[in-house]
């Protein structure tokens, strides 16, 4: 355990005034003298993880998870999160175990208690430690409500907490300094770490400055190993490199710059070295280049030309897949790239007005472009590869609650956290589905204020604990202190809700919860600051922040335009009319208060909100959505604890159907339309009848059956792996020909492919509601995901939808939006300027996009290849009747074969090899072989 300071004594904030005292905790999800952890059961689960080829990852069997986590969830837990070496092991009856000399046996968690426990007991610690709390039952009320939130997937921190909150605390763990410092609390001098776990790393995202310098401190090769250190702890980083000499500006000591792009490619490597370096996950980083850069031109095509060259190794044979080799020849993979958009720039687009490019060594124009073409650029680029992004810097600025402390220039690599370069923040996200009630459609306004608060003084004790990887980040990051709460499953909510996703009430709804969540943080940061002080660069900054609160403040009570202060851009505020009163209330409650603490006792940290991706947590605790996404698809699978997985509706789908009054007989008539029967009983031409007639056998449909639940398309059931040699051979298909690639068995057995539609929409679904039996139009929208769903869906979430849920919450955060805005693969150029200038217009401060299919590689498909039409010769169906044109041409080639040994022996002439050649069946092989 940390043994720096004096546990006795209650320090303060160098630099600013302590305040004596300490927050009260009430309780509202535990009792006093009551075990958090025994509030769920629990349950031994193995945690398996796979790759493609089926060889295993990682096993653990008998880990202790809760028993209503899914698997997926439990293996996040087990597989990243568990602490894997050093932890003293412990017998059946809980008893420490050691070896023949009598030492502890060390070696992985092996329960979810005992990661919870490490954290929040961590974070206890510290804060009891420094004064956070008022007494030590506050102390253990604290305590215990995180791990009721954390075991009840209410909450979780962002994934560096769980790689590294803790270690030290609970088991001892040190390890050899890393190169690391911190800000002592008590004399507010920085200091160096004595080694790598006293103080953990829980910081996710960084923003580091760059000089224009190659070898020297603050300069390129310098951040190339700072955000090794990040990486290898598993955080990400953000940089803006506009200070960096562009092509052919002299160099000190003669000669001419090479240009930014030769060091990004440097940088990229570094990162994608770091990826493959057996660290807790890939490397993240964000590149930002300013607009007036000389090189901006080739930054913007650069990935979208990297992508052309990942075409033709793909096309020459190379896979596809994001981590092979075809994307690992080029360079740019490593890195989110996003451009800064003044408004001066988005006004020169507006009027076709010529935009200068500066040289960095003399100020000089390097060259005059039209604003126009720029910006046709960027959204060509983003068209053919998602990159680059835009972030808007004069909406970024006016925002800034710290302008003293100099400019915002860059992100982290999700482009949520935007403050001050050399800066960290932690992130934490609360899981909003655990504050609804899905029966009755209320929200628990008070649990979402109650956790609100406790999760910013954990992402405040996290500053107080943390170590960085540089000097300046330490004492940037103790001076200013930002906190990254977010939410996610919005998505989840407003579809249980009935509410379209693209509708003003959604918006409403959306931006109110917001408004909630960060006027209650920024209350709770007022709240630390009366017992502990403001954040050090306070003072100087006080009136910017109490300006941004006050604009903030205004959007949550829909204030006049001319109420605001210097916004070139004004918020979405929210709409009273389409609001829920008490969510209504609680917004403008919060943000009185919010303002009225600040006033009183400045606050305790400069930023406290944002939204962030919560992939990997989100995961964790079992969201369908993440951020503040829509869903992607109405249907997703889930994996099972023994292994597999099945399809499953999301899981607001059912009660959102109850809530808009369909009853029990029309929901599971439209679920079983959107994930079909599962079943081969009564299915239309590929039943169990028909089936058995080709030679399968009882246990043979049994096997197929089994395989049902798990699969999008019905062919996937019907293959090599799922029936094995001996089913094949009963139906006449070789092994070998069932093996390849592309090959139908369903085809090969005869069936239509107007047959094998018509099965495979009453086995396996639609996968979407459109055409669903007795769902009423107007409740269309409800179910609109962020892509077209299964083969017959059209509809999808447009992306001016995106773009107005994203104001909605906007209005209401300290930093940014971590989302991507879904496009359809027909989307034009065009489509995206539109989408582009909206968002600045709607006042978002960061935004990227994905066009369907734009890269080689893509994560996430809602449908499979098998071409839609039905009457339409697949590929696989030709491939069945080339195999079957071989098989002929072999056997006629064998039977030659036998024909002229026994000629051979006989003594009679073998036939010319001409005859062979013109074998008849050898003839039409050719051609569709070679076409």
């Amino acid at each position: 355990m940390p043994d720096e300071f004096d546990t006795g004594t209650v320090p303060g904030t160098a630099g600013a005034t302590a305040r004596s005292g300490g927050m009260t905790i009430p309780r509202r999800f535990t009792r006093a003298g009551e075990d958090p952890f025994a509030s769920v059961a629990w349950a031994r689960r193995t945690s398996r993880i796979t790759n493609p080829d089926g060889s295993v990852v990682f096993e653990m069997k008998d880990a202790e998870i809760p028993a209503g986590w899914s698997q997926v969830a439990a293996d996040i837990m087990v597989s990243k999160y568990f602490r894997k070496a050093g932890v003293p092991q412990v017998d059946a009856d809980g008893r420490p175990t050691v070896d023949g000399a009598g030492r502890p046996v060390l070696g992985p968690e092996r329960s979810a208690k005992q990661v919870i426990h490490r954290l929040a007991g961590c974070w206890r610690f510290w804060g009891e430690s420094h004064g956070y709390f008022a007494s030590a039952e506050d102390a253990q009320a604290f305590y215990d409500e995180l791990c009721y939130m954390l075991v009840h997937q209410m909450a979780a921190p962002n994934s560096p907490q769980w790689f590294n909150t803790g270690l030290n605390w609970a088991y001892g763990i040190t390890g050899p300094a890393q190169g690391h410092y911190f800000v002592d609390p008590v004399d507010g001098a920085v200091k160096q770490s004595a080694d790598a776990y006293t103080r953990p790393t829980p910081h996710a995202c960084f923003i580091q400055g760059v000089g224009d310098d190659l070898v020297n401190a603050g300069g390129l090769m310098d951040l190339w190993v700072r955000e090794a250190r990040i990486f290898k702890y598993g955080s990400g980083t953000g940089s803006n490199f506009s200070a960096i000499r562009g092509e052919g500006e002299p160099l000190s000591g003669g000669g001419t710059s090479s240009g930014l792009m030769s060091f990004l490619k440097v940088g990229d490597r570094a990162a994608g070295a770091i990826k493959s370096g057996g660290t807790t996950r890939r490397a993240a980083k964000m590149v930002v280049l300013d607009l007036d850069h000389p090189d901006i031109e080739a930054f913007i095509s650069w990935k979208a030309e990297e992508e052309k060259k990942v075409a033709a190794l793909i096309a020459a044979g190379y896979p596809s897949d994001y981590n092979g080799e075809a994307y690992a020849t080029v360079s740019g993979q490593n890195s989110n790239n996003s451009v800064r958009v003044p408004n001066a720039f988005v006004d020169a687009v507006e009027r076709d007005g010529d935009w200068d490019l500066i040289r960095r060594t003399d100020g000089k124009v390097a060259k005059t472009v039209r604003a126009r073409a720029v910006w046709e650029r960027i959204a060509e680029a983003a068209w053919a590869c998602a990159d680059p992004g835009v972030q808007f810097d004069t909406t970024i600025n006016e925002w800034h609650t710290c302008p003293e402390g100099g400019r915002i220039n860059a992100s982290n690599p999700c482009s949520e956290y935007l403050f001050l370069d050399d800066t960290a923040c932690n992130l934490a996200s609360l899981n909003l589905i655990r504050f609804l009630d899905a029966e009755t459609g209320a929200f628990d306004v008070e649990g979402l204020r109650h956790a609100t608060r406790l999760w910013t003084v954990v992402l405040e004790i996290s500053v107080l604990m943390a170590q960085f990887p540089s000097e300046a980040i330490a004492r940037q990051s103790f001076d200013y202190r930002t906190l990254g709460l977010g939410y996610a499953n919005i998505g989840t909510v407003l579809m249980l809700l009935g509410m379209p996703y693209d509708s003003d009430a959604a918006r409403a709804y959306t931006g109110a919860v917001t408004a909630i969540m960060t006027g209650e943080s920024y209350a709770a940061s007022a709240e630390l600051a009366s017992h502990l002080g403001p954040f050090p660069e306070y003072p100087t900054n006080e009136r910017h922040m109490l300006r941004v609160i006050r604009n903030h403040r205004r959007a949550a009570h829909a204030a006049p335009a001319e109420e605001y202060e210097g916004l070139s851009v004004l918020p979405m505020a929210i709409d009273p009319d389409l609001t829920p009163p008490d969510l209504l209330r609680a917004a403008r409650a919060a943000w009185d208060r919010a303002l009225a603490g600040g006033e009183l006792h400045g606050y305790r940290n400069a930023q406290t909100t944002l939204l962030a991706p919560t992939g990997t947590i989100g995961l964790l605790m079992d969201c369908d959505t993440t951020g503040v996404e829509p869903d992607f698809a109405l249907v997703k699978f889930k994996k099972l604890a023994g292994g597999g997985y099945f399809k499953i509706a999301n899981q607001s789908l059912d009660p959102a159907l109850k809530n808009l009054g369909y009853g029990v007989a029309e929901r599971k008539a439209i679920l079983t339309y959107v994930l079909g029967t599962l079943s081969l009983e009564g299915a239309p031409h590929i039943n169990r009848h028909s089936l058995a007639e080709r030679g399968f056998s009882a246990e043979d449909l049994a096997r197929i059956e089994a395989a049902l639940p798990g699969v999008f398309e019905l062919a996937f059931a019907f293959n090599a792996w799922t029936l094995g040699e001996a089913a094949l051979a009963r139906v006449g298909i070789s092994m070998e020909r069932a093996s390849k690639p592309g090959f139908d068995l369903l085809a090969a057995l005869g069936f239509s492919r107007a047959q094998i539609a018509d099965a495979n929409e009453h086995i396996c679904g639609t996968m979407t509601v459109e055409g669903a039996p007795g769902l009423k139009p107007e409740h269309l929208p409800v179910f609109d995901c962020a892509n077209k769903c299964g083969k017959k869906g059209t509809r999808y979430i447009h992306a001016m939808g995106h773009v107005r849920m994203m104001a909605a919450a906007q209005s209401f955060l300290s930093g940014a939006i971590s989302k991507t805005i879904n496009m359809p693969h027909e989307a034009t150029v065009a489509d995206i300027t539109d989408a582009y200038m909206e968002s600045w217009k709607h006042g978002i401060k960061a935004m990227a996009l994905y066009r369907d299919g734009s890269k080689m590689s893509q994560p996430l498909s809602t449908k499979s290849d098998v071409k839609e039409a039905a009457e339409e010769e697949t590929a696989a169906e030709r491939e069945a009747k080339v195999q079957t044109r071989i098989d002929e041409a072999v056997a006629a080639a064998v039977a030659k074969a036998l024909t002229e040994a026994e000629a051979a022996r006989a003594g009679e002439p073998a036939p010319a090899m001409a005859e062979v050649a013109a074998t008849p069946t050898l003839r039409p092989m050719v051609a569709p072989l070679t076409a």
